[in-house]
């Protein structure tokens, strides 16, 4: 489903209290292809492109001892708040990755269900450049790889029973925790090539 989540207040479109400028469209032009937008309003937010597999035909989720692998490009612009992530019913939080140009160099890479954490740093990682992800949501620990490297192991899972719909989405920061974009800049966009959830032993 394209431009509406329950992550979000009232399922969006918009969501402040997070420092977040973000205004969700279903206008296929914000994601279509793999591109996701990011684009000023009048009134001071931006539209943004959002999907989820939450409200989805199938209403796919993701489940303990899965293991999902992406590839995406980065963004350039300051502002940008690009991540793929899960979320149902108010939690079930994984992050498999959130990226801030202003800190160049950076992946957070959050279990939230536990509160597992780790700021990923490495040369690899910079705006504009293609990231190879994989997380396998273990029920005893996440694990993420980041460009073929074992980046994190958190020892703390999601437990035996954790499902979620998965998101991607580019969200702009409103300027709290991160820089918020510069008067001029007009757009924004970041890039997942591909995005694939094998179950359990399947991979």
């Amino acid at each position: 489903m394209a431009g509406r989540s329950w992550a979000y207040p009232d399922g969006g479109p918009t969501n402040p209290g997070d420092n977040k400028l973000d205004h969700l469209v279903t206008d296929p032009q914000f994601s279509r292809g793999g591109t996701f937008r990011a684009c000023r309003r009048a009134d001071g937010d931006w539209d943004t492109g959002l999907l989820t597999t939450e409200g989805s035909a199938d209403g796919f989720m993701v489940r303990a001892g899965d293991i999902l692998d992406t590839r995406v490009r980065l963004p350039v612009e300051t502002g940008a708040w690009p991540a793929v992530w899960t979320w149902f019913e108010g939690g079930n939080e994984v992050d498999v990755f959130e990226y801030h140009p202003d800190n160049p160099h950076l992946l957070e890479l959050t279990n939230h269900v536990r509160g597992g954490h780790r700021g990923y740093t490495h040369a690899s990682v910079a705006p504009g450049a293609w990231v190879d992800l994989k997380v396998e949501f273990g029920a005893r620990s996440v694990v993420w790889w980041v460009n073929g490297v074992r980046a994190f192991a958190d020892g703390r899972g999601v437990g035996r029973h954790w499902r979620a719909y998965l998101i991607v989405n580019l969200s702009v920061s409103a300027g709290m925790y991160h820089p918020a974009p510069a008067p001029d800049l007009t757009a924004m966009s970041f890039t997942v090539e591909h995005l694939h959830v094998h179950r359990g032993d399947d991979f």
